[in-house]
């Protein structure tokens, strides 16, 4: 007997269906694909940098395939590479060829330039659910709802968990809440039930992980996602924000932190959910990617194309996708030209990982070409 996604989903939980999760993690800033997934096997890569690039790496376990290896600051992802549960996909990037953070972080969340709302947004309105909406289906870990959920059916966005949780605050004040909530009609008090509920089983969670996270913000939004996730409380989207990314000068310092931060972060993400990872999809990306030759400050400007990295249990990770354009011939003022569109990879995140098939919903007049790294 062969399963579906949804099927195989509704076995692991025992008859009960489990949810898909999608992580998204955005690199704000720009990060650099060359410094991430390293092009070691391109014959010009080193000499676009002789101080920045890296030789072949000494270490095996950041060996990829032989042409790229992951900067050993990203040495807890390399397990997952292996176990086929990373896939980076090469030279990735928009249409949009400004190279200015705003208008390329704009440009990615709003899904194309003729798009209205965020593309999170029409993909939550989009999907097939039976089910209530979640008050929870949605958090993002800021001060604020990013561009991508702009126009969500229910979004939140917090800074904690803790700040959610109704054990200190007092019975009078909860029991008329939750009567205020019973006594009313329609959508607001549906959501209100529900959103106390949620609440409620929030504050009944273990507040400590079994495993050891990382002492990073970073670390700790992933943290309370995987709190939310073990909590069933009908979790969908976690957006996750990690700054910094923007290195014009000493990029080997301005990166190392965050290199750490983002893979030594995923790793405790991925031992804390246990067989749940089969579940989640991480994206990782950023708004562009830098230039192809250091600068005299021993930094990059601001370039075209990156890269992505989709990690999660379910995946067909173990290689590296995405055509490689080479570095003898750049675009523009020398940068690595796109040969991915980002609304491909996410497309295909959508179709087979979150079971929406109405991606021509979520990015209207795109085609896709799908990679191949979604079962």
């Amino acid at each position: 007997m062969s399963l579906t996604r949804r099927g195989w989903l509704r076995w692991l939980g025992g008859g009960r269906e489990r949810r898909p999760v999608l992580v998204n993690v955005f690199l704000r800033g720009g990060a650099d694909s060359l410094h991430l997934l390293v092009p070691h096997g391109d014959p010009d890569y080193l000499r676009h940098r002789p101080g920045l690039g890296l030789a072949e790496p000494s270490q095996k376990e950041l060996e990829l395939d032989g042409f790229f290896g992951l900067h050993p600051d990203l040495a807890a992802l390399a397990p997952m590479y292996h176990d086929g549960e990373l896939a980076p996909v090469c030279a990735v990037g928009s249409e949009d060829e400004t190279r200015s953070h705003f208008e390329a972080q704009d440009f990615w969340e709003r899904g194309g330039d003729q798009a209205q709302g965020g593309w999170l947004a029409r993909h939550m309105r989009s999907r097939r659910r039976d089910e209530a909406t979640s008050a929870f289906a949605v958090v993002a870990f800021a001060e604020a709802v990013p561009m991508a959920l702009l126009g969500a059916p229910v979004a939140a966005a917090i800074s904690d968990l803790a700040d959610l949780e109704l054990s200190g605050v007092e019975e009078a004040w909860r029991q008329g809440l939750a009567s205020l909530y019973t006594s009313g009609s329609g959508e607001l008090a549906a959501s209100g039930q529900r959103a106390l509920k949620a609440m409620e089983r929030i504050g009944s969670l273990p507040s400590n992980s079994a495993v050891d996270y990382p002492q990073t913000a970073f670390a700790h939004s992933l943290q309370q996602t995987a709190r939310l996730i073990h909590g069933e409380v009908g979790l969908e989207i976690s957006c996750i924000d990690l700054g910094g990314w923007d290195s014009h000068f000493g990029q080997e310092t301005v990166l190392a932190g965050n290199l750490r931060a983002l893979a030594e972060g995923l790793a405790a993400f991925r031992r804390d959910l246990g067989t749940r990872w089969e579940d989640v999809t991480v994206v990782v990306q950023t708004e562009f990617g830098r230039r192809v030759y250091e600068n005299s400050s021993l930094g990059t400007d601001h370039g075209r194309a990156s890269c992505m990295f989709l990690a999660g249990g379910g995946l067909r990770g173990g290689r590296v996708y995405g055509r490689w354009p080479g570095l003898s011939e750049l675009e523009g003022p020398g940068d690595l030209q796109v040969t991915t569109d980002y609304r491909s990879v996410l497309s295909e995140v959508l179709l087979r990982r979150l079971d929406n098939a109405r991606v021509d919903q979520v990015f209207p007049g795109f085609q896709p070409s799908y990679q191949g790294f979604a079962a």
